[in-house]
């Protein structure tokens, strides 16, 4: 099959969150299985074309929306993985400060760019299988395709899915915005894309869609009650074909402890010492006593109430009553920045805050700690568990979504499970599941034994992949072999 995605990030070219790993890693992995994949992507602030050595199109394309002809630059590479990419450049629209803005003109950004990457597949040369857009900046991708905006030969027989990466950003806006995204105004009904006398981008997209997803079986059962659906519950439950929850999985060429050229040491199953020293030159980074049998906790994220980072905060004077050592990666709230700040100024031989995101020093967050907090309120599928197994650094989860699906409760011999679990948003139940963690770590060689066996955990995303090609083709994909 040829399978375009259209995203708003994808690493190695931009990143805000765990969507530019995800379209990075899926796009690779159905390569792997023989098929074409091209992604689209828009040039935004920080990607230098040479650097990628893409290629630009001699000629521009020009693109009519908002009652404007918007000028096009395509740049056009292959990655080694051999993922084919086109970026597109508009510098007005596209090359902001951030990906993603609070700019009054946000949904004209995303819809130029669906209608763009459209107008490029039409006039590329190549039939197209399946159109796969990510969360609402590229879910008009579907509803363009269902209504003819831009109609081709390349699109007749494409299939439109659409994944549904956190369901709380859904492109609300008011509904004077429905005529310069050249929506039909008939569609402005609940059953199409009015949402409570507003227009709803990403709603838009899901009932039209031939095929919806989302990146964990749990969080995919969770949205459809009123608790966790955002205001979409009913309407995805009404979904004809329902919503698919295929766990994400990693790019194991990157996150591989055995190869990681950024970790002070690399180590794998058959040798743990070299996981030793990681721990070692994480405390001499974060200006931590370099303590070898004091555990070290890890908290990586976005610093947001959905990461629980308060609950941690609440219960930190109590935690470190014991002989534990706490460090914490990431930017966010100003509020729970400050909370940090304040502790690790007051415990600074047990307390590390970094809080400027640095991708060389996840690395060696995920090699260097022994326990990976992830205290989240709601978590779709997350990609830092499985990281963390990936390092054999043991995850402390709350049951929710991707979670709960990728997280077992360990057993007090560790013998079987492979991280803490606790169930209620409660600041005390973390606290419980922690300090579980902190006497399981006592016993040296159980614990030896929990880690060599998280090394060999399959997060990979082949699986998966499998799981995304079958859905490509029930929902009108081609079906022909892969060459």
């Amino acid at each position: 099959m040829h399978v375009v995605f259209v995203a708003a990030e994808m690493v190695p070219f931009s990143k805000a969150g765990g969507l530019a790993d995800v379209v990075g890693s899926l796009s690779a992995a159905l390569v792997r299985a023989r098929h074409k994949v091209t992604v689209v992507l828009p040039l935004v602030a920080g990607i230098d074309p040479e650097a990628f050595s893409l290629a630009r199109r001699l000629l521009p394309v020009e693109v009519a929306l908002g009652g404007k002809t918007h000028r096009i630059e395509i740049f056009e590479g292959r990655l080694a993985s051999g993922v084919e990419v086109r970026v597109l450049r508009n510098e007005e629209m596209f090359e902001r400060d951030a990906i993603y803005t609070d700019d009054a003109d946000e949904p004209l950004r995303w819809g130029l760019l669906c209608k763009a990457a459209l107008f490029l597949l039409a006039h590329d040369g190549e039939a197209v299988d399946v159109v796969h857009s990510h969360d609402w900046h590229t879910a008009l991708i579907p509803y363009y395709l269902a209504h003819g905006v831009v109609s081709s030969p390349n699109l007749e027989a494409a299939a439109s899915i659409l994944t549904i990466h956190n369901l709380h950003h859904q492109g609300v806006f008011g509904s004077e915005m429905i005529d310069p995204l050249e929506l039909d105004r008939s569609r402005f009904v609940p059953e199409g894309f009015e949402f409570y006398g507003k227009l709803n981008v990403l709603k838009a997209g899901l009932v039209t869609a031939d095929g919806v997803t989302t990146v964990s079986p749990a969080y995919a059962r969770e949205i459809l009650e009123p608790e966790m659906g955002v205001g979409l519950d009913g309407v995805l439950r009404a979904l004809p074909e329902g919503v698919a929850g295929i766990l994400n999985g990693v790019d194991v060429d990157v996150w591989d402890p055995s190869t990681d050229m950024r970790l002070e040491a690399r180590y794998d199953a058959s040798d743990l010492s070299g996981k030793a020293a990681c721990k070692r030159s994480l405390q001499e980074d974060l200006g931590l006593p370099e303590r070898e049998r004091t555990p070290l906790v890890g908290l990586i994220a976005r610093l947001v109430p959905q990461k629980g980072v308060d609950l941690l905060l609440s219960i930190a004077p109590r935690l470190l009553r014991s002989d534990v050592q706490l460090a914490v990666l990431g930017t966010g709230d100003q509020g729970l920045e400050s909370g940090l700040e304040r502790l690790a100024s007051r415990y600074p031989d047990k307390v590390a805050f970094h809080k400027v995101f640095e991708e060389r020093l996840s690395h060696r967050f995920y090699a260097g700690c022994d326990l990976l907090a992830m205290p989240s309120r709601f978590e779709p599928c997350g990609l830092s568990q499985l990281i963390a197994m990936r390092y054999g650094t043991v995850p402390v989860v709350r049951h929710t979504g991707g979670l709960a699906d990728t997280v077992v409760d360990l057993d007090r011999d560790l013998e079987t499970g492979n991280g803490f679990v606790f169930g209620r948003i409660d600041a005390v139940e973390l606290l419980g599941a922690l300090l579980r963690g902190l006497a399981s770590y006592s016993s040296e060689q159980e614990w030896t034994g929990l880690v060599r066996r998280l090394l060999g955990t399959d997060v990979s995303w082949d699986r998966s992949a499998r799981r995304y090609l079958a859905l490509y083709q029930a929902r009108g994909g081609a079906t022909r072999a892969a060459p």
